[in-house]
């Protein structure tokens, strides 16, 4: 590049198409003092405009990003830049260097790049467009803020037009009725206060009211709470109550009910003939498993005799008393194995219904009045029985000492009897016995 030329290249690009510039040569030779200078007037008048809000800053079309300091290391990039070229158009513009620009020194040009650089960043600081611009992009910006400022200049005149036709209207009217009418207002605005005071002193007593009531309602809310709390405890008391009543009633009634099960078995039990059970063993009759007789091959030992005897004395003086029945001539003495019969005469004596020693060769007078008396009393309630109840009868009939069977007679005597006789009549008495056990322990009597 020659030291004609108009315009100094050096390596600056538009802020906002970022195309190459080529600077004119003027803005190399501005002073430091006209620097300082046009820095505080651009200041001064970039403040005032931003007062009255022209601001053409453009967040779209411009980029705020960029900054001075972004700008002085592109400079200190391009400054290393010496032989290099840029296409302008289509001509290729060589950088100046210190070696190519004669007349001038290495500090020489890099005090215009400064004073360059300096320029364009007190252009961006003042302005809301970031500088340097290339002809375009500058038109472009111009003609943006041309539209701006006619859309400006066109409020100005409606507002200025407003403005007069206000000031028509006040220069037309009256000003002392408007005074009168501002007085009239304000007293009205007054009154209009003074009751909204008392409405408002209305309302705020109203609300103490409120309160007041709200906090007698919590405390009967809070009464009625404890009320519940203590109903729901009293409540689950009585449940628990009701609860084990119902458990103990249940139980009493399974009592009951098994008591009554019960009751209804022993109602249907023959207590007599639990107690005293008649049966047979061969040709022995049997009383509580008590053999009562004997025979020849099978010698009964006394002792079990005599156990028979007490067991069927007893049942005998049962019989009676469930009858409510008194023996006449003879008082029954039920004694275990020692039992008697007690006669009722002058001189009463006892019979007793047990026996030792040997059948054949021993005198048995009184054992064998005692058998013939027990076989009266045994007369007497069958009597008795057949009174209250004609259809009944005994299977075997008894007279005085002996027991009739199918034409045969058989005495209750030992003495002038065979064993098998006197066996066999103590069968069928013990069977007479167990018809009268049945009679008096049916359910009906």
């Amino acid at each position: 590049m020659s030291s004609q030329s108009s315009s100094v290249s050096a390596n600056f690009f538009c802020k906002k198409c970022s195309s190459p510039l080529s600077l004119h040569s003027t803005l190399c030779q501005v002073k430091e003092s006209a620097l300082s200078e046009l820095s505080g007037n651009l200041s001064g008048i970039a403040g005032h405009l931003s007062q009255e809000g022209i601001t053409e800053k453009d967040d779209s079309d411009y980029d705020p990003s960029h900054s001075k300091s972004s700008f002085s290391s592109r400079l200190e990039d391009n400054q290393s830049a010496s032989n290099s070229f840029l296409i302008i158009g289509d001509h290729a513009v060589e950088l100046a260097s210190p070696e190519n620009v004669p007349g001038t020194s290495f500090e020489g040009f890099s005090r215009e790049m400064k004073i360059t650089s300096r320029l364009f960043e007190i252009l961006s600081d003042t302005s809301s467009v970031s500088h340097p611009l290339c002809e375009e992009c500058a038109d472009s910006v111009i003609d943006k803020m041309d539209q701006k400022l006619k859309t400006l200049e066109e409020e100005c005149k409606d507002y200025r037009e407003y403005l007069q036709t206000l000031e028509k209207q006040m220069s037309s009217s009256n000003r002392e009725s408007n005074l009168e009418q501002l007085k009239q207002r304000l007293t009205e605005l007054q009154l209009q206060e003074q009751k909204l005071i008392e409405e408002v002193a209305q309302h705020e007593e109203q609300r103490k009211s409120c309160i007041e009531n709200i906090d007698s309602q919590k405390e009967e809310i809070d009464r009625l709470i404890e009320e519940k709390d203590q109903f729901r405890r009293e409540q689950n008391y009585l449940k628990k109550t009701l609860l084990e009543c119902d458990d103990e009633r249940i139980n009493m009634d399974n009592q009951r009910r098994y008591v009554e099960k019960h009751l209804e078995i022993l109602r249907k039990t023959n207590v007599f003939n639990a107690t005293f059970h008649i049966w047979y063993s061969g040709q022995f009759a049997t009383i509580n498993g008590f053999r009562l007789g004997r025979l020849p091959n099978q010698p009964v030992e006394w002792s079990e005799i005599n156990a028979a005897w007490g067991q069927t004395v007893l049942l005998l003086y049962a019989l009676a008393k469930k009858m409510n029945f008194t023996f006449q001539r003879y008082k029954l003495v039920p004694f275990g194995n020692h039992s008697f019969i007690e006669t009722l005469d002058e001189k009463p004596k006892e019979l007793p219904l047990y026996g030792s020693g040997s059948f054949r060769y021993m005198l048995h007078n009184k054992f064998d009045q005692a058998m013939v008396a027990f076989l009266d009393c045994m007369i007497q309630i069958s009597s008795e029985i057949e009174r209250v109840d004609q259809a009944w009868y005994l299977p075997y009939r008894m007279e005085k000492e002996k027991i009739e069977y199918k034409n045969a007679c058989y005495p209750i005597k030992i003495q002038y009897n065979s064993e098998e006789g006197w066996t066999k009549a103590l069968k069928y008495m013990l069977t007479n016995l167990k018809w009268i056990l049945t009679w008096v322990a049916r359910p009906e009597s």
